[in-house]
């Protein structure tokens, strides 16, 4: 993988499944996705760290996989999700309140 500055850890991420955008990250960066968003680390730098975090009150978190099946269901519990209290990265005043779209 080539990381866009030696020595930092980085990735290159999959955001919203298959048919999803490939994003690269490293050390600092913050992603904050809102329910039902997939994702999945396609590469890494050996050093790379991911710290994730659900809003107070929400639970275990509830995995879902995209099965035609249980789509409607699926939907149906992510509309359930909570807006978070906060922006995890800067608190009450932060901008993910006023950005968030339910």
């Amino acid at each position: 993988m080539s990381v866009p500055f030696p020595g930092v850890a980085a990735a290159r991420l999959k955001l919203g499944e298959e048919s999803g955008q490939e994003v690269a990250v490293q050390a600092g960066d913050v992603l904050v996705l809102p329910a039902g968003t997939g994702h999945r680390r396609l590469e890494a730098s050996g050093d790379f760290l991911v710290v994730g975090g659900y809003p107070a009150g929400t639970g275990d978190y509830d995995m879902q996989r995209p099965e035609k099946a249980t789509h409607d269901a699926s939907v149906q519990r992510i509309a359930q999700v909570p807006l978070p209290g906060a922006d995890p990265v800067t608190g009450k005043q932060g901008a993910l309140r006023s950005a968030w779209k339910p």
